[in-house]
């Protein structure tokens, strides 16, 4: 499996080799779909709540007489069936949206993407990617030489220089290997791996 290895000007100089077992995967929507599922819903936090009849705040005074109004009986107003009652089965922030996802299918996931990646010519190879000092401006104007304006970028190290000068780039992102995750691969245009994060992805996926 080769990958394409883009100079500066952002053009296809040669070609690197790549394991086929990280970029040669067949692509599995179903895994993929999962993955990405996965991987949201663990992201988030039980922050919501509502009150049930015990917690919403009401009067005890019973609202009419039992008897004679034609009305259904009713003892308080923070019945779940008066307008401003509590709920019957509210939401609590102890709730747990997390998903299992075996490590072996969460590696298989990571593959099927970078595969899928590399066949749709969304991900390529570069030497490495570094900046003489921490200045955004610098950094953008390499991304705009090469014809990049949404890309993922994988780096073996991610010097201060490097994080300081990308971090305000809206729509670069700037990551070690380790913090890869499937909704950065799909959702960014462009992926650039450094030559020395294949061996470090080979490492975590293949």
């Amino acid at each position: 499996m080769q990958l394409e290895l883009l100079n500066e000007q952002g053009q296809a100089a040669s070609k690197v080799d790549a394991p086929e077992t990280l970029f040669g995967r067949d692509y599995n929507e179903a895994l993929v779909h999962q993955l990405v599922v996965a991987f949201q819903a663990n992201a988030r936090q039980g922050t919501r709540a509502q009150k049930d009849r015990a917690t919403v705040k009401h009067s005890t005074k019973k609202p009419f007489r039992q008897k004679g109004t034609g009305n259904a009986r009713a003892g308080m107003t923070s019945s779940p069936l008066w307008r401003g009652g509590g709920r019957i089965f509210p939401n609590s922030p102890l709730e747990n949206f997390s998903q299992k996802l075996n490590k072996k299918m969460y590696r298989a996931g990571m593959a099927s993407i970078l595969s899928q990646l590399a066949r749709d010519g969304r991900l390529a190879v570069v030497e490495s990617m570094k900046v003489d000092s921490p200045k955004t401006k610098q950094l953008a104007a390499r991304f705009k030489s090469m014809g990049l304006d949404s890309v993922l970028v994988i780096a073996d190290e991610v010097d201060e220089n490097l994080y300081l000068a990308s971090r305000n780039l809206g729509h670069v992102l700037v990551i070690e290997p380790r913090y890869a995750d499937p909704v950065s691969l799909v959702h960014y245009k462009k992926v650039l791996v450094t030559k020395g994060a294949i061996d470090k992805l080979k490492e975590m996926f293949a």
